[in-house]
């Protein structure tokens, strides 16, 4: 049975086309669920009676429980159980423009990022598109404040889960869904290149960042085994492309690991490989964890990195911290209650 919180407008509307209802009741069930934030559909008073009971029916409502939520400097990270008794994380962070909600797209990942606590378990399945609704939804309960901006960024690889992303996108954009401004939504991949080209023709204009995390390809084969399957100047020529189709600035993202990447040299490989993009680059200090054998980058070492890039004309951050005192941080979060 297909879960309520699943369905774009399009869905709903067909669906109540084929019921003999009019398909103006979408905008009002929208109404109830994303403005209103009813727990049963009963509460839906201008609906009518046999309306209610058809979409009790035929949809299924349920909700994922929070389990825990661990509270740190600005940050919380909520633990998810799934009506299949698995687990997911997903972090809400405060900024001086509002909650940012990093969410979860699969249980377990199949990318083995090596440096990422998350890709430590495989991808059991994919996450439906009411599963990433709801993280944002239980935790706006939770926190009794709107969230604002979501960043697809958690536990799993995004755009091995495309089209239940896209479908996400389009209910939380809606004006009658949870109205997330295309601007305020960031997808994230590790470089899935056939998905990027998909992407280009995506209507909705989000952002798109990537995981880079190394200048060359012998490097980022030995951190993300994705690059033994999309070479560098594959990933590089479809986000020219990407950029030259849609006019969007890019988003690359790079984890800084002591002694791998993070040297003079690949800082300049670097420049060379983005120079005259329409994009910029976020510098992510790692954050260790416990199974992991990398180390963050020095102090000193991040500087010197930076400057390198800005001095060349590279626009570029250094990415404020969160949650690491939490493991909320970025690949820290995991998909299991108990430590694996």
């Amino acid at each position: 049975m297909n879960n309520i919180y699943g369905q774009t407008m399009e869905e709903l509307e067909t669906y109540l086309k084929a019921q003999n209802f009019p398909k103006f009741y979408g905008k009002e069930i929208y109404t109830w669920l994303y403005d209103k934030k009813i727990e049963t559909i009963e509460e839906a008073s201008n609906l009518s009676l046999t309306l209610r009971k058809k979409l009790q029916e035929d949809f299924s409502f349920a909700k994922p429980t929070i389990l825990e939520c661990q509270k740190g400097k600005e940050v919380s990270k909520y633990l998810f159980r799934l009506a299949d008794k698995e687990h997911i994380e997903a972090v809400l962070m405060e900024h001086d423009y509002g909650l940012s909600l990093c969410i979860s797209s699969q249980v377990g990942c199949n990318m083995g990022c090596k440096f990422c606590e998350s890709g430590r378990r495989k991808k059991v399945r994919n996450l439906e598109a009411h599963e990433m609704v709801l993280q944002i939804l239980e935790i706006e309960k939770a926190c009794g404040k709107r969230i604002s901006h979501v960043v697809i960024m958690g536990i799993g690889e995004p755009f091995d889960n495309y089209e239940n992303i896209t479908k996400l996108i389009a209910i939380i954009n809606h004006e009658k869904g949870l109205h997330i401004g295309a601007r305020h939504i960031t997808v994230s991949t590790c470089g899935i290149v056939p998905k990027i080209a998909a992407f280009m023709d995506f209507p909705y204009q989000v952002n798109l960042a990537i995981s880079l995390h190394a200048p060359n390809d012998a490097l980022r084969q030995e951190i993300m085994p994705i690059a033994k399957v999309y070479s560098l100047e594959e990933l590089m020529t479809a986000l020219k492309e990407y950029v030259k189709k849609t006019n969007r600035r890019l988003t690359f993202e790079y984890i800084l690991l002591d002694d791998v990447n993070d040297h003079e040299k690949e800082a300049k490989e670097l420049v060379q490989l983005l120079k005259g993009m329409n994009a910029y680059v976020n510098l992510i200090p790692y954050n260790e964890t416990t199974h992991l054998q990398y180390k963050r980058s020095k102090p000193l070492t991040i500087a010197k990195f930076y400057d390198i890039l800005k001095k060349n004309g590279i626009c570029v951050t250094i990415r404020r911290e969160f949650g690491g005192t939490i493991s909320a941080a970025c690949g820290q979060l995991r998909s299991e209650k108990e430590e694996i």
